[in-house]
């Protein structure tokens, strides 16, 4: 009897094209490459040759059906990746194989001042951590218990959760962010037992004074216990490990709840270490490697960077949680691992280059000489001119500690030029990954020495991907040149469910098992999948911040001079614009009021004053709905023509049909973003 992936592959043997035909045109048809070696003979590995520089390998989704529309990534094309290879039964690698390296670095002393980094090695970590775990147990808490970890301060909150994760505890990172109404919720919704408070310095760890308790939400019967309290506690009484299963309950991350309360993500031992697992076939960081962290461990993105650089037994250096501070801690740590945002590296490009233009006529010269010749040299695969690096680029390495190797970004889309200008400022591989707190992290992610932007890769190995069509946004998988569709996906990466609530569960994970993602996606030559759109109507801004237009819309509809309301964003911008239809009423009794003359409506709402009063407005009305700061729109444009059926900007049941609302009013759109940025005083300096 044939396995599925026996099936699979003759199927695709079936599927192949001769030699010459491939030469012809290699980007036509599947691509498996050496990673699948031992499962191939014949002309299949004589396809090889023509086709091992690919990215992902297509698969039918359902043999009977013959669709190809399933992709991998082709370091696993025909089995999705659980486990590390090296390390199946993963417990205590890192503590074992790194006891004498550095882990966790911090600057902050017990006084408050701030010095070079101090380090805990990987076994004094391991000594914390089973102190820890002895001290959940000294508070009576059950196997599979949820524990709140209070966000204060990062190199102590990785070790309770590590310790979480050795006995069998759920750890529930709670966060600032979320708000005291939303905190208080995720704590009586988990059914969290205990909230552990971790201290300012890293001292600590290794014997120091209690610290301050802060206040926290009140909720019956659940414990609130210092850091220091707790590990005392637990050394008084060691107690050995209980190390989960693959299908334990590591973690229950709740989003913000930007469209309603809270959602609580839940994610097993098998799911994060898959996602890990994949990730390290497409990346590999060595026991040498130092990296920075600064961005939120609650969240699952520095979360799944702190497993993989765990795992390879680098040192973590902690900022000093002042982001004005960030360039001042990667100079004292020169880190050869940095993963951000967009956010950032927006500032670091605006940085460099008002840098540059105030740098006078002839030092510019050179920085676009320098430039173009590099770009032109890493684009085709060439080794850049040494001298270049002398003359212009080693002094902007500096601005990172002068020893990065490795930029990672995600969150939300990197703009093309950006990530263009990292890679030739900073002389390394500079990659972008796409995925969600559902799916572990990791969904995609750039592959080493593809350098073409503007896309976020090939899949994880530890998972699959296809597209759905979505006829009424006319994306569909026969699209022309590149299928387009709703990007699901599929494999041991994906989330159990979202906690207490399997009706929105079931909205986003089908029958077969695929989670819907909401984004829509296509697939480029090679095999590389690129975003494009929203099928809901929620986006990102360039901070990460998720926005729900309608909601914001809603609001500002409660504004005297607002008939209707347009707001727009996207994730190369960090803030929000409007497009505003004036009540003409309202305009006329407020110009009046003010003494403006205007020969007529149109050039009232060109004039600044009007538009500055009508933000204003928007404003008071927005803080008294108790908008998050980001929720604000920052711009406006104000018209006199109404969105209507007719124009085609509303739906038969009157809501904002957003594409169409997009690409009608792009140049106003653009307009207001380059207003914008020309108000900034102070780009971010390097």
């Amino acid at each position: 009897m044939e396995s599925q992936a026996q099936r699979r592959l003759h199927a695709i043997q079936c599927h192949l094209l001769s030699s010459s035909t491939a030469s012809d045109d290699p980007f036509s048809h599947v691509q498996p490459n050496v990673t699948a070696a031992e499962f191939v003979h014949g002309s299949l590995s004589l396809f090889l040759y023509y086709v091992c520089q690919r990215y992902s390998v297509v698969l039918p989704e359902k043999l009977q059906t013959g669709k190809w529309n399933v992709y991998r990534s082709v370091r696993s094309p025909l089995k999705l990746v659980t486990r590390f290879a090296d390390h199946p039964e993963i417990a205590t690698h890192a503590v074992e194989t790194f006891r004498d390296y550095k882990y966790l670095g911090t600057r902050i002393r017990e006084d408050g001042t701030v010095g070079e980094y101090k380090w805990m090695t990987y076994g004094e970590a391991g000594t914390a951590r089973e102190a820890i775990g002895s001290g959940l147990q000294y508070h009576g808490l059950q196997k599979g218990a949820c524990i709140g970890l209070y966000f204060i301060n990062r190199p102590e909150w990785l070790i309770v959760d590590h310790a979480c994760s050795a006995y069998s505890y759920i750890s529930v990172p709670l966060y600032d962010t979320l708000g005291p109404d939303a905190v208080t919720y995720v704590v009586n919704h988990a059914d969290v037992q205990a909230i552990f408070c971790v201290p300012q310095t890293l001292n600590t760890v290794v014997g120091g004074v209690d610290e301050h308790l802060p206040s926290l939400p009140s909720a019956s019967g659940v414990k609130l216990i210092s850091y220091s309290k707790l590990i005392s506690q637990g050394r008084s009484s060691l107690q050995p490990f209980c190390p989960p299963k693959p299908e334990d309950v590591a973690t229950i991350c709740y989003t913000s709840g930007t469209t309603g309360t809270p959602k609580g993500v839940v994610l097993t031992h098998g799911n994060l270490i898959a996602s890990a697992a994949g990730f390290c076939l497409a990346i590999k960081f060595n026991s040498s490697d130092v990296y920075l962290s600064y961005l939120p461990l609650a969240h699952i993105y520095e979360r799944t960077n702190q497993f993989v650089s765990l795992y390879y037994g680098g040192a973590i250096g902690f900022y000093q949680g002042d982001n004005l501070k960030l360039m001042d801690d990667l100079a004292a740590l020169r880190p050869t691992i940095f993963c951000s945002v967009p956010r950032l590296y927006n500032r670091i490009y605006d940085g460099i280059t008002n840098a540059v233009a105030n740098s006078g006529k002839l030092r510019e010269r050179l920085f676009r000489a320098a430039y173009n010749s590099k770009k032109q040299a890493i684009m085709s695969g060439r080794n850049p001119s040494p001298m270049w690096d002398r003359l212009v680029f080693n002094k902007i390495k500096e601005k990172l500690g002068g020893r990065v190797r490795f930029l990672g970004s995600g969150a939300s889309p990197l703009s093309p030029d950006v990530m263009d200008f990292l890679r030739v400022c900073f002389g390394c591989q500079v990659l972008e990954g796409y995925g969600m707190t559902e799916t572990s992290c990791v969904i995609s992610l750039m592959d080493l020495g593809d350098n073409l932007s503007g896309h976020v890769g090939s899949p994880n190995a530890a998972c699959e991907i296809k597209l759905v069509d979505v006829p009424e946004m006319n994306y569909t998988s026969e699209d022309q040149p590149h299928p387009r569709g709703e990007i699901c996906v599929r494999g041991p990466i994906v989330f159990q469910g979202y906690y207490k609530d399997e009706v929105q569960t079931r909205e986003v994970i089908d029958d077969d098992g695929w989670l819907h993602t909401g984004d829509i996606g296509l697939w480029l030559p090679g095999g590389r999948l690129k975003i494009i759109d929203r099928k809901k109507n929620i986006f990102k801004l360039a901070q990460g911040e998720y926005i729900a237009p309608e909601k914001i819309e809603s609001v500002y509809a409660k504004c005297k001079f607002v008939s209707q309301c347009f707001i727009y964003g996207d994730s190369l911008n960090s803030s929000l614009v409007a497009v505003v239809v004036v009540d003409p009423d309202v305009m006329k009794t407020w110009a009046a009021s003010e003494g403006i003359k205007y020969e007529n409506l149109e050039q009232l709402c060109n004039d600044p004053r009007a538009r500055a009063a009508v933000l204003a407005e928007m404003d008071a009305v927005g803080r008294e709905a108790q908008l998050r700061g980001f929720e604000f729109a920052k711009a406006v444009t104000l018209v006199l023509e109404p969105f209507t059926l007719e124009n085609g900007l509303l739906t038969p049941t009157f809501k904002v049909k957003r594409p169409q609302a997009k690409a009608y009013f792009a140049k106003v759109i653009s307009d207001m973003y380059a207003e914008l940025s020309k108000s900034d005083p102070t780009p971010s300096k390097m």
